[in-house]
C-alpha cells in the first residue's frame, strides 16, 4: 500500500476515534440533562464538552486529529423553584443542570455526520487499494 494511502487510512481512524469520545460525551450529557443536586443547595451534573487537536504523525508524515481534553462547560445552571424538591434550597430553588436537550442533538448529529463521513474515507480507501491490487494480479 501507498504511504498516501496508508496515510488516508491513518487520518480518517483518527477522526474516527475523536467523534467517538465526542458521541460518548454527548450521550452523557443527554442521559444526565434531568438529574439534580444529592443535597439541598448542592450542584448538579455540568455539561461536558470534547476539543480537539491536531497531532502530527511523524512517521506517516500527516496531521491527525485527537482529543485534546473534555472540560465542563461553565455556564449557569438553571433554576427552578420547587420547595418541596430533595434538592431545594433554603429559598426552594434547585439547580438543573446546564445541558439543553436540543444543543445536544445537534451536536450529536454533527459528531455523526463526520464519524461517517470518516467512514467513507476509509470505504474508499479500501476500495482504491483492491482496484490497485486486482491491477497488479
Amino acid at each position: 500500500m501507498t504511504d498516501s494511502l496508508q496515510g488516508a487510512l491513518f487520518v480518517a481512524g483518527s477522526g474516527m476515534r475523536a467523534q467517538g469520545t465526542r458521541i460518548r460525551v454527548i450521550a452523557e450529557n443527554i442521559a444526565n440533562q434531568n438529574s439534580t443536586a444529592d443535597t439541598p443547595g448542592g450542584d448538579p451534573y455540568r455539561r461536558k464538552v470534547v476539543t480537539f487537536q491536531n497531532a502530527l504523525d511523524r512517521q506517516l508524515d500527516v496531521d491527525t486529529v485527537r482529543v485534546r481534553r473534555v472540560t465542563e462547560d461553565p455556564s449557569a445552571f438553571k433554576l427552578q423553584f420547587d420547595p418541596n424538591h430533595p434538592a431545594a434550597d433554603e429559598n426552594g430553588y434547585y439547580k438543573l443542570p446546564n445541558v439543553t436537550g436540543l444543543i445536544e442533538t445537534m451536536d450529536m448529529l454533527e459528531a455523526q455526520r463526520t464519524y461517517q463521513a470518516n467512514v467513507s474515507v476509509i470505504e474508499n480507501t479500501k476500495r482504491m487499494v483492491t482496484t490497485t491490487l486486482d491491477l497488479l494480479r
